[in-house]
């Protein structure tokens, strides 16, 4: 569903990105590891178009069509959804007007709403004064309504409490259809996403299919999830840039 071929990115003429080479299958979940600084987020939002990141070298494959100059509307429209680490806060926007915006009529805002407990959010301003968690919750809730085919999540964890990740997991799992029983080899028929995790709290809850580890600007290894967080409590990031686990 997303590849991603020889990258290079800069923001206000310095590089951010080089080299990065990155691919999610359909139906399937990858998840990000990288110390702070490494440039996941840069790596999210050129992914998703923000148009202050600037490729220089490479392509971004959506659904084998080359999206790499695309706006970010065009890219949503096509699939395309994120939640991002700090969403600003939107003042004057109430949270039920964008929500009932982004679902088109295609979702029933007011299940959306109660499935995640944002009843009670609905006719307040977009994130003024909530907590981590219900912040958290109301990316969620928009990304519902959208019901994009690839989930761009950068940091799901951050900055919620011990209780309300549990809940921020299930809820993650749940939109990307995991758990769907199927003969054989695990079902594919879910939603697809790239999860950018610093403490690896999130596959707790949901079942990813591959790591990769971003250093300094690039990949420096893929292999499997959970052995790449065991390495990485182990060692630290700084051995990733020796990392063994190249696939």
């Amino acid at each position: 569903m997303l590849k991603i071929e020889n990258l290079r990115v800069e923001v206000n003429g310095k590089t951010l990105l080089h080299d990065v080479n990155l691919e999610v299958g359909k139906g399937y979940t990858n998840v990000l590891f990288g110390p702070n600084g490494a440039g996941k987020s840069a790596l999210m939002r050129t992914i998703m178009g923000f148009s202050e990141y600037k490729v220089m070298e490479g392509r971004i494959l959506f659904n084998g069509e080359d999206i790499t100059h695309l706006p970010v509307d065009e890219r949503a429209r096509k699939g395309l959804g994120i939640m991002t680490q700090r969403p600003p806060n939107m003042s004057g926007i109430k949270l039920r007007d964008l929500v009932y915006t982004v679902a088109k009529g295609e979702k029933n805002p007011e299940t959306l709403a109660e499935n995640l407990d944002m009843q009670r959010f609905m006719d307040r301003d977009v994130n003024v004064g909530f907590s981590g968690g219900e912040i958290k919750r109301s990316e969620l809730l928009q990304l519902a309504a959208q019901n994009p085919s690839l989930y761009l999540l950068d940091e799901p964890e951050s900055g919620v409490d011990l209780v309300s990740i549990g809940h921020v997991g299930t809820k993650i799992r749940e939109l990307l259809n995991q758990g769907i029983e199927c003969p054989g080899e695990r079902c594919k028929k879910g939603k697809s996403a790239l999860i950018i995790t610093h403490t690896g709290q999130i596959l707790d809850y949901v079942q990813a299919d591959r790591g990769y580890i971003l250093c300094n600007g690039t990949i420096m290894c893929s292999g499997n999830p959970l052995e790449m967080l065991e390495e990485i409590k182990k060692k630290g990031y700084e051995e990733c840039v020796k990392c063994k686990l190249m696939r």
